[in-house]
């Protein structure tokens, strides 16, 4: 649902906060930090006022970027003070992509 709300360019913090959740991580939702590029969207698991339709722009402006160069849209989540550190890049999830994968099997 991540990748569907970042495609719809909805700045939805639920379903990120819902991803971390269902990582395989154990953490202190108290300790749950979100930033959607430049809008930090909770803190210490509580959610905070961002300017939604700022991030929504945020989110087109870098869907407009050049193919695989400067069309990241960069969320970060981070789940406490512990040493760990991860990174993840994920693919698009437009129509076009769920029906050309849809129409072919291996």
């Amino acid at each position: 649902l991540t990748k569907a709300a970042i495609y719809g360019r909805d700045p939805n913090w639920g379903r990120i906060a819902a991803a971390a959740g269902r990582a395989g991580v154990d953490f202190d939702p108290d300790q749950l930090h979100i930033e959607l590029g430049p809008f930090a969207m909770m803190d210490k698991g509580q959610p905070l006022p961002f300017d939604r339709a700022a991030a929504s722009k945020y989110m087109a402006d870098a869907a407009k970027g050049a193919y695989l160069k400067d069309d990241t849209v960069l969320v970060q989540v981070s789940v406490g003070n512990g040493p760990g550190v991860g990174k993840s890049f994920g693919c698009d999830l437009t129509y076009d992509y769920v029906k050309i994968n849809a129409e072919y099997t291996t």
